[in-house]
């Protein structure tokens, strides 16, 4: 049996994210997914899996139904397969952020950065006057990156903001791209940029997973292989799981404390 993966979120004031918890769980229970999708006031974030029609019953109902009223109808969604389901259960949690940065500054429902399509991204970074930032945790990108991306060594997302302390300056950095797996790390470290007073931001809109899904790999900069938080491991062009001994040795340990 092959199941869809659905990586979706969106930033959007929630006023009760607890009120949506234990109905969010029981649509789950009853569609028979399973995965993670984490509610806070600043919007929704997950990864789920089931079968195809339940996995589209889920995006229905987040998009167009009662519980959250259509404050979720403009919601990010990236679709892969699995050959075998990637998550062992099914959990709704409560969080502070929905991407983790401390930083209250960072909003992306106040502003974000310029959205750019992977059909313009190869021309984007390799303007030598754009900056192109990699804002996933080093053995992210360890596994692969955009050739010339900066890998700024981080350890979580939570690091990012002493990354740019110490390297990054607005007066030189007038120029700068950043991307991530599913968009919504480059959307919180953009807003992030905009606040500390960056001129012009872009990023990857859908991410890696978008880039890999339309671009083809005679066209593509994309180097190696998108590390993702299942049992995929990772995946390459077109989606494609990238298969047993994805995980490089050194990058084992470090994942798995990761989650």
């Amino acid at each position: 049996m092959s199941y869809t993966v659905a990586a979706l979120y969106r930033f959007v004031p929630l006023q009760d994210p607890q009120a949506c918890q234990a109905p969010l769980a029981a649509l789950c229970a009853r569609l028979k997914l399973r995965g993670t999708l984490l509610l806070a006031p600043e919007g929704i974030n997950g990864t789920v899996a089931g079968a195809p029609a339940s996995i589209a019953a889920l995006v229905e109902a987040l998009r167009e139904g009662p519980l959250f009223a259509g404050r979720l109808r403009g919601m990010e969604v990236r679709y892969s397969t699995a050959s075998a389901m990637p998550f062992r259960r099914m959990r709704v949690r409560l969080k502070k952020e929905i991407v983790t940065l401390r930083q209250p500054e960072a909003d992306p429902i106040r502003w974000t950065g310029i959205f750019v399509a992977p059909e313009e991204w190869n021309a984007l970074i390799s303007d030598p006057a754009v900056l192109v930032i990699d804002t996933r945790n080093d053995f992210e990108v360890e596994m692969g990156s955009f050739a010339g991306a900066r890998n700024p060594h981080t350890a979580r997302f939570g690091d990012f903001p002493g990354y740019v302390a110490r390297h990054l300056d607005p007066q030189r950095d007038r120029k700068i791209a950043m991307f991530c797996t599913g968009g919504i790390r480059c959307e919180k470290a953009s807003a992030y940029l905009l606040a500390r007073g960056f001129e012009t931001v872009y990023q990857l809109k859908g991410g890696i997973l978008n880039y890999l899904e339309r671009i083809g790999e005679s066209e593509s900069l994309w180097q190696g292989k998108c590390f993702v938080f299942d049992e995929r491991v990772a995946l390459t062009h077109g989606l494609a799981e990238a298969g047993p001994g994805a995980l490089p040795p050194q990058a084992q340990e470090r994942c798995c404390a990761n989650g």
